[in-house]
């Protein structure tokens, strides 16, 4: 180190304070609000970094600090890998205004070597930055969001006509894990709207045609491919291992069930119905909205409600549907955007128009309201239909 550089730092240290390790790691466990800033580069800080860390490179301190941080007044510990870099940074956030500013004696290094907490991220391959390279140029999901996605489970309750479209982009979009449940096979009159599936698939069983198309779209992910029907006896135990579920159904009853299972689960469920040319999507999270019996608290007369097969629905609207379901599972994955919890999305594919409604859940709702009891109620058997 040259006359010059010594020089430099030790003027920064005459203004920028330093912490031990050991010191900083009590001041953190006493004091949440301290932030602390990790102003490595990328490569740096994918080898590791401290837990809760904001990650602002020194490159681009001055243009995102503000963002990051907008409150000067926010008690700032800022560390590099040896403790130098820190102490520049924290002369340059000075000069910006921010009062507190603390540097971490020794930085990374000496964190790490102290045996002191660390967290060590996924990190992407290069296959997976290429395959994922749009997602990773988006702020709201990036790298960590990728990763995120990665290590996520959703189940798909269905692969017919809502689950195909709906599988096939979650799989594209990187989601880890996909698991689909469904007992029926792959007929004729399937292929009008299930693209999953095509006219090889004819006589197979709709999971493992829908688990191979997936594969081919997206080989490393895992597929669950759980050939079986949904049932009071099982659907707490299938449900248990996924972050979301995606609602395909088109029948009552087990829309009811997987409703009074996922509050005893605590799982968010992405709803999606159709009919003709008429489609809707919402999100039923426990708790946080109202869920299925709040809105339908009773089906209609089976008379009243006719199921695919009997009314009929256009090809081409369940892949709107289904795309729209998974668009909020994504959203859910990443925490990010206004899911539609409390909102039901209406589409009309003639006049190709979209109405939102104001859902409110229902104090008295038998199953999620004060005195809901879930695991006692109906689910109306003798009812099969299409909402």
């Amino acid at each position: 180190m040259g006359d010059m550089s010594r020089s430099l730092l030790q003027n920064a240290r005459k203004e920028i304070s330093e912490i031990r390790p050991a010191d900083a790691f009590r001041v953190i466990q006493q004091n949440p609000d301290v932030l602390v800033i990790d102003v490595r580069e990328q490569h740096e800080w994918n080898s590791g970094h401290l837990p809760n860390a904001l990650h602002v490179p020194r490159g681009f301190l001055e243009l995102k600090i503000e963002e990051a941080v907008p409150d000067k007044n926010a008690s700032l510990l800022l560390y590099c890998a040896g403790g130098v870099r820190s102490l520049f940074a924290g002369q340059t956030l000075k000069q910006m205004g921010y009062a507190n500013v603390t540097s971490l004696a020794g930085g990374y290094v000496a964190w790490s070597g102290s045996g002191l907490p660390v967290i060590t991220p996924t990190i992407l391959t290069e296959a997976q930055r290429s395959r994922y390279s749009r997602h990773l140029l988006i702020p709201e999901v990036g790298e960590e969001g990728q990763v995120k996605l990665l290590n996520s489970k959703v189940l798909l309750i269905g692969a017919g006509g809502l689950g195909s479209p709906a599988a096939y982009y979650l799989a594209a979009a990187g989601v880890g894990t996909i698991g689909i449940i469904d007992n029926d096979v792959v007929d004729e009159s399937n292929l009008q709207r299930q693209i999953i599936h095509n006219t090889k698939s004819i006589g197979r069983l709709k999971v493992e045609s829908a688990r191979d198309t997936i594969l081919g779209l997206n080989p490393e992910i895992h597929v669950n491919a759980i050939n079986d029907r949904l049932t009071k006896e099982n659907v707490l135990d299938i449900i248990s291992g996924y972050d979301v579920i995606l609602d395909g159904t088109d029948n009552f009853p087990t829309r009811y069930m997987l409703n009074d299972a996922s509050i005893l689960a605590n799982k968010p469920v992405v709803h999606g119905s159709i009919f003709r040319f008429e489609g809707q999507v919402t999100i039923f999270k426990p708790f946080d909205g109202p869920c299925y019996r709040c809105l339908f608290p009773e089906p209609p007369p089976a008379e009243l409600a006719p199921n695919c097969a009997e009314a009929g629905v256009l090809g081409l609207l369940p892949g709107t549907i289904g795309i729209l379901q998974a668009t909020e599972v994504v959203k859910l994955l990443l925490h990010i955007g206004e899911p539609l919890i409390g909102r039901l999305l209406a589409y009309d594919a003639l006049t190709q128009t979209y109405d939102e409604l104001k859902l409110f859940r229902d104090p008295n709702c038998p199953a999620c309201g004060v005195h809901a009891h879930p695991e006692n109620l109906p689910t109306y058997e003798n009812v099969c239909a299409i909402g």
